[in-house]
């Protein structure tokens, strides 16, 4: 469980500066994290098969996900199985019910992954309200857009479109963009104000070139002459 957690944990910290900057306690703070940890929790519980102490403990996370359902809008069923790196970028209105889900799967807000599904690959990351539905089986490195709806199967680099999900792309490797702090980004606006304008606007390069115009059109005067 622990290494799994560590492993989510980290996946989440990749696009986030200041978790970067400050350590990965920042992480715990995020809104989505209890609902990450939750189902980690669920699921080990699942698997201790001490009399006593195995009622205890998945009573304690059948609470825990109660309050995690109303408090954040997010259910993972206990019995599915995912792989390390799970990354919920944005909660609420997520159902995933128990299905087999591979390493490093990125889940926004509003996806339903619905159970009865054959298996999800690696790499996967599913917009925001994408629904599976159905027998459907997903592939590696895909990507189903926002609001799509899977109900076929899905072959490995692969970005899906539509409802249903018809339009298939090649290439299934989601174009992240890092948060950045207000200050991070002024620097960056300003490094692209002063460097692009420098050689179209310099008025030394522009001046010369009116005053040589005219001297260049004027010499081939005593040639006409002739």
């Amino acid at each position: 469980m622990f290494e799994n957690l560590t492993a989510d944990l980290r996946a989440s910290q990749e696009d986030r500066v200041l978790e970067k900057n400050m350590g990965l306690w920042r992480v715990f703070f995020r809104m989505e994290t209890p609902a990450i940890v939750c189902y980690r929790f669920g699921h080990w519980a699942e698997k201790v098969e001490i009399p006593v102490v195995g009622t205890l403990l998945r009573i304690a996370a059948g609470i825990f996900q109660r309050f995690v359902q109303i408090l954040i809008g997010v259910y993972i069923s206990p019995d599915a199985e995912i792989g390390p790196g799970l990354v919920i970028h944005t909660p609420f209105g997520i159902v995933v019910g128990p299905n087999k889900i591979g390493e490093h799967c990125t889940i926004q807000n509003g996806v339903v992954i619905a159970a009865g599904t054959r298996g999800i690959g690696d790499n996967v990351y599913f917009g925001a309200g994408a629904k599976v539905m159905g027998g459907a089986k997903i592939g590696n490195n895909v990507v189903v857009a926002a609001n799509s709806l899977v109900l076929t199967d899905v072959p490995d680099n692969m970005t899906v479109i539509g409802v249903p999900a018809r339009i298939r792309l090649p290439g299934g490797r989601a174009k992240r963009f890092k948060w950045q702090t207000v200050k991070q980004k002024e620097q960056g606006t300003n490094g692209k104000e002063s460097s692009a304008p420098a050689p179209a606007n310099g008025h030394h390069n522009s001046q010369p070139q009116a005053t040589v115009a005219p001297q260049a059109s004027s010499q081939p005067e005593p040639a006409s002459r002739n």
